[in-house]
């Protein structure tokens, strides 16, 4: 059964911003504005957060997928285009749209789509997550990409990205999620809080940009968790797979 999903009320007043909670009202301004600061750094910053990792855990949400020609993707908070470049080279004859509520990472995913060569089956849409500009049963697949945790109100998110999907469409959220071996996580925690916020101001000029991004990740749900809400969200057949030890994890559901 789909629960309705959780309109803001009084009780959800304030959300969290990484470790603090602000207005919900606010929360989306201060998103954009942390991925307006970091848009032109944005891709090189992936690849030195995360080694290059990045593009391998990108490949195996490409590979999951398994496109065939004639697939319509749909990738929100795809700004800089990274999913939808890539479904588009493995698919051939298909079609991909952007959509992104921040304006300056879309613009950079079209200026790289142009050096790219990409000027057919691609679009590029500016909306929220939470309220998509997008007619209902529209895509065979909805990704996510390293963005749910940056909605204001998750659920509301979900059910949209539920929406837009035809009966039988595929959703697939690639997120940064919680270590599940031991010895990894007091690493992990060194290299998040110490290292990426100093790379953060070093490479991109913002080190409160990554501080906050640092901080979202320990405050989203874990894996478990997160597979709860796609039920919730009317998700059919939802599964998951642990990347690189839980640091990042691939969500999967359907639209039964």
């Amino acid at each position: 059964m789909i629960k309705a999903p959780k309109k803001p009320a009084a009780d959800q007043a304030r959300v969290p911003f990484g470790f603090r909670d602000v207005d919900a009202g606010d929360h989306g301004g201060l998103v954009r504005d942390v991925f307006d600061s970091v848009a032109g750094r944005y891709d090189l910053m992936n690849d030195l957060m995360s080694g290059g990792l990045h593009r391998l855990w990108k490949s195996a949400l490409i590979d999951w997928i398994n496109p065939k020609p004639g697939t319509i993707l749909i990738d929100v908070a795809g700004g800089t285009g990274d999913i939808a470049f890539r479904f588009l080279e493995r698919a051939g004859a298909s079609s991909a749209a952007i959509c992104d509520v921040n304006e300056q990472m879309l613009r950079v995913g079209a200026d790289r789509a142009l050096d790219r060569g990409l000027v057919s089956g691609l679009s590029v849409i500016c909306g929220d997550a939470q309220a998509l500009p997008i007619a209902s049963g529209s895509a065979d697949v909805c990704t996510i990409a390293f963005g749910l945790r940056n909605v204001t109100h998750r659920a509301l998110a979900l059910a949209e990205m539920r929406r837009i999907l035809r009966p039988g469409g595929h959703f697939l959220c690639l997120e940064f999620s919680h270590p599940v071996l031991p010895l990894l996580k007091p690493l992990y925690d060194l290299y998040s809080f110490k290292i990426l916020p100093m790379l953060g101001a070093r490479v991109a000029g913002d080190e409160d940009a990554y501080r906050y991004l640092v901080e979202s990740i320990r405050a989203f749900p874990e894996q478990e968790t997160l597979l709860g809400e796609l039920s919730d969200a009317g998700f059919g057949n939802v599964s998951y797979r642990n990347l690189s030890g839980g640091i990042v994890a691939i969500h999967s559901g359907w639209r039964l």
